[in-house]
């Protein structure tokens, strides 16, 4: 068997033993108890708040918990000298980072793969396989960010901090837009600048806005270009944040 499908093994291993399953289980039933309860005191249909409430906290509260994983697991790795000892092995670096990665995606993937399957109640499959999909690769995206955060810094917290601010610029960034852009802006010079930073910013951000969209799961599926391009985003970014991983994984270990 090649090395990196057995990193990617160690990985799923080392994620079904940590407390990541009972985090993921305790996170659905918490979600699935506040929309029951929302349900109770709303006054809107209950089916669609319950699959917006139980869809919007599975895919942040899922993220958090893959990326402080993530996060946890590198650092472990690190401080019990199990890196060094597998750079010292006729191991490529390539090899093991996307060993890793491999690892640490198929654990997102079955994370999204769950929290899709648990919202068979409140919304029809179809548009629970378009929510899935993209919330898995939402998940990938989430895992080669926390994974190149873990690498290049020092620290569990400072690698979930880091992804997380990520995530969440990625999530709001169309707002933060729309704000700048806003009838009460102002038109002077300052305004123009700022909208100009938070344009400039938002080029390097994720798209997240765009993607794993609850009101999918409740007035049907998005345009075929829209929802291509929300995909095509999610992957191009995270392909870029795989790249820059092995780029800095491979200047840091020689």
């Amino acid at each position: 068997m090649p090395p990196s499908l057995l990193l990617a093994r160690a990985a799923l291993l080392e994620a079904r033993r940590s407390a990541l399953p009972w985090l993921a289980l305790g996170l659905l039933a918490a979600a699935c108890g506040l929309a029951a309860f929302l349900s109770q005191v709303a006054l809107v249909e209950a089916r669609e708040l319950q699959a917006t409430v139980v869809a919007a906290l599975l895919r942040a509260g899922g993220a958090f918990l893959l990326a402080a994983h993530v996060a946890a697991s590198v650092s472990r790795e690190a401080n019990d000298k199990a890196l060094e000892l597998a750079l010292a092995l006729p191991l490529s670096r390539r090899s093991y980072y996307l060993g890793k990665l491999s690892g640490y995606g198929l654990v997102g993937i079955l994370l999204a793969v769950t929290y899709a399957l648990s919202l068979l109640p409140w919304s029809p499959p179809a548009a629970i396989a378009l929510w899935g999909t993209s919330l898995a690769l939402e998940y990938l995206l989430v895992v080669a960010a926390t994974l190149f955060f873990a690498m290049a810094l020092s620290g569990v917290v400072p690698a979930i901090a880091a992804a997380a601010g990520l995530y969440l610029l990625g999530r709001s960034v169309a707002a933060i837009q729309l704000l700048s852009r806003g009838p009460l802006a102002d038109e002077g010079w300052t305004q123009m600048l700022s909208r100009w930073a938070v344009d400039g910013v938002a080029l390097l951000l994720p798209r997240l806005g765009a993607a794993t969209r609850s009101d999918w799961l409740i007035y049907g599926s998005p345009p075929a270009a829209e929802y291509g391009m929300a995909l095509l985003s999610l992957a191009a970014y995270g392909a870029l944040l795989v790249a820059a991983g092995l780029f800095d994984f491979h200047r840091r270990n020689l």
